[in-house]
């Protein structure tokens, strides 16, 4: 860890950190409390994601919709009109959007070969993203001044990477650059988590063996052709396995860093906070 102590940390002129957990845990919220303290610089991967590795395929699929109209057909072939994606920090809806969901198209899904396609075009730009982050502390301090930064990760880290191997790649990359901090919900933030999915189901990102053997298990289980499948059923019934799988994969992470809890995290309300709780994390460790 590039902070081997509380007064490691305390002492640094320049703070690093990486956020992960899961979805809903305060990653966001708190890089953006800190960003507007002034002296830290805010990396969003989904936001980095959405604008320079899949930004293009995210605008060429709504233009594909588009084309379909004949109206807008007309003003694009034309270039009497312009389409493109308004992603924003707060605002990561293209990026899940076009992941989509699988199923009957009838019903809002695709073909499964097309969803895992986009799966693995997410994968990959996620990894790539990830890979960034020295850059960007580079960039954020030369360009900018920014003396602090932060790193905030989507929840789909955790099926790129494998805390278990002392030589995984991307862990040994970010660990040289940031301190990783776990941000760990509570089984009642869990099932809030679920609840709020079940309302409201939207596309996530699995790893490739999960997601087939969930959609073999969901076919089986419901008797049903993969035209037949219910795109929301689908994610609905996949939600909580996805979260359970995670967990460990969380838990394995720890070891390359600190963890807190999201309680903890709610608690922070200025920088000085933050700072007393990373030096609290890293003196339990």
């Amino acid at each position: 860890m590039i902070y081997k102590s509380a007064q490691d940390w305390l002492n640094a002129p320049h703070k690093r950190v990486l956020f992960y957990g899961m979805s809903g845990v305060g990653k966001t919220h708190l890089s953006n409390m800190l960003r507007a303290q002034g002296d830290w610089f805010h990396y969003s991967i989904d936001y980095r994601i959405g604008t320079r590795y899949m930004g293009e395929l995210i605008a060429d699929n709504a233009k594909a919709h588009a084309m379909k109209v004949p109206f807008l057909r007309e003003l694009l072939l034309s270039d009497s009109i312009y389409i493109g994606s308004n992603i924003t920090f707060n605002n990561l809806s293209p990026v899940s959007t076009y992941l989509g969901k699988p199923g009957d198209p009838a019903k809002g899904g695709m073909p499964i070969d097309e969803y895992r396609q986009r799966q693995e075009q997410f994968r990959t730009a996620e990894i790539a993203a990830l890979n960034d982050t020295g850059h960007f502390i580079a960039r954020a301090q030369s360009l900018y001044g920014y003396p602090n930064f932060i790193c905030d990760t989507g929840g789909s880290i955790c099926e790129w990477a494998d805390g278990d191997d002392p030589d995984d790649p991307l862990l040994t990359e970010l660990s040289q650059h940031c301190l990783l901090v776990h941000i760990e919900g509570t089984e009642a933030h869990t099932q809030e988590l679920i609840r709020r999915f079940d309302r409201a189901p939207k596309p996530m990102a699995y790893q490739p063996e999960f997601l087939i053997g969930a959609w073999n298990e969901y076919l089986s289980e419901n008797k049903c052709s993969p035209d037949e499948v219910d795109p929301n059923s689908f994610i609905r019934w996949t939600y909580a396995r996805a979260l359970a799988h995670r967990q460990p994969r969380y838990q394995a992470m720890v070891k390359w860093g600190v963890s807190v809890t999201a309680d903890q995290v709610a608690a922070v309300d200025t920088a000085a906070d933050f700072d007393a709780m990373i030096a609290a994390a890293l003196d339990a460790r």
